[in-house]
């Protein structure tokens, strides 16, 4: 408790276990704020992270903030600027653990060309935290040409993926849970400002839309796209991009891959003239290589989002009623 004082031993833990890793010019004063030259269209936005287990294959909480901060920037068009770090520690969490995810934060941004300028850290009394919490805020800057928003779908739009659904979920779980299958399934924990840089270069006008479907996956995300702009979705289930083995654990242990948490993943509704130049330029990048068209935009009841299934007929899917998997992100 001694490090969260905010005496010697704090100075002590930032110094030691923080800035050696995360130092640059705008957060080396270590003024109570940093003072960021930015001009235009500025995006902004936090979240805080309580995964669990902290270490999972493919990453960890650390590469998972600022990652998802990374990309809510990119789904409004923006490249990421500068970000935020405040991490909330548990009594008794070890130190090797916590050089891991400082480790695994340091090599995200420098991933996703961004840097972390200002920041808190807070220790809690044993058994308050779960570990070890964090919350990151971003900003960013917004091209003029990008005019993004949940609201602008429209009848005739097409409804693209980066890639395959699912693997995040997947991967936490069998951490949690100790299981073991044939292969191991690792995060798709990602930036995805790069992806979405090529895409604004190749067409920003034809964009309707951009959403990571992290929490209540591809499912809750378009149900949201589809009330916010009062259309109905309709996907194609022979269309959605899901590993063999992810599809084996997903029935194994009775989830269904549309409403399973991604963190590399983005959804894009486009003008159905720029689709297949995009979904091209997609392809082009290592994070979109497995990109698709899964379905369309359509008249119908507002709010709605149906599935053609393999075998022929259509079924609803619904918005993520409860908890699915707990403490995934």
């Amino acid at each position: 408790m001694g490090h969260g004082s905010g005496g010697a031993m704090s100075h002590e833990l930032v110094a030691q276990r923080l800035l050696r890793r995360l130092s640059n010019e705008a957060l080396e004063p270590l003024d109570d704020a940093a003072v960021l030259p930015l001009s235009g269209r500025v995006a902004f936005t936090t979240d805080s992270y309580v995964v669990s287990p902290l270490i999972f294959p493919g990453g960890d909480i650390g590469r998972l903030a600022v990652c998802g901060t990374v990309n809510d920037l990119a789904m409004m068009g923006a490249q990421a600027a500068s970000l935020s770090l405040a991490l909330i520690i548990e009594e008794g969490l070890p130190f090797t653990t916590l050089d891991q995810v400082v480790s695994s934060i340091q090599a995200a941004c420098k991933e996703a060309g961004v840097h972390i300028v200002t920041g808190d850290t807070k220790v809690v009394n044993r058994g308050k935290a779960d570990g070890l919490f964090i919350t990151t805020s971003g900003v960013g800057v917004v091209p003029d040409t990008v005019r993004v928003s949940g609201h602008n779908c429209r009848p005739g739009d097409r409804v693209l993926i980066s890639g395959t659904l699912a693997e995040h979920g997947v991967a936490v779980m069998s951490a949690r849970e100790g299981l073991s299958f044939s292969t191991t399934t690792r995060s798709d924990c990602a930036p995805l400002n790069g992806l979405v840089r090529a895409m604004v270069d190749e067409c920003a006008s034809a964009l309707r839309c951009m959403r990571d479907p992290t929490r209540g996956g591809v499912a809750s995300t378009l149900n949201e796209l589809a009330s916010q702009s009062g259309v109905s979705v309709t996907i194609d289930e022979d269309a959605l991009p899901v590993r063999p083995e992810v599809r084996s654990a997903c029935e194994m242990l009775g989830l269904d891959p549309l409403y399973v948490a991604n963190e590399g993943k983005l959804i894009a509704v486009v003008e159905p003239e720029a689709a297949d130049r995009l979904l091209t330029t997609m392809r082009s990048h290592p994070l979109g290589r497995e990109a698709a068209v899964i379905g369309e935009v359509a008249h119908g009841t507002p709010g709605r989002v149906t599935m053609r299934t393999h075998l022929g007929p259509s079924r609803l899917i619904a918005m993520l009623a409860g908890e699915l998997l707990p403490r995934i992100c």
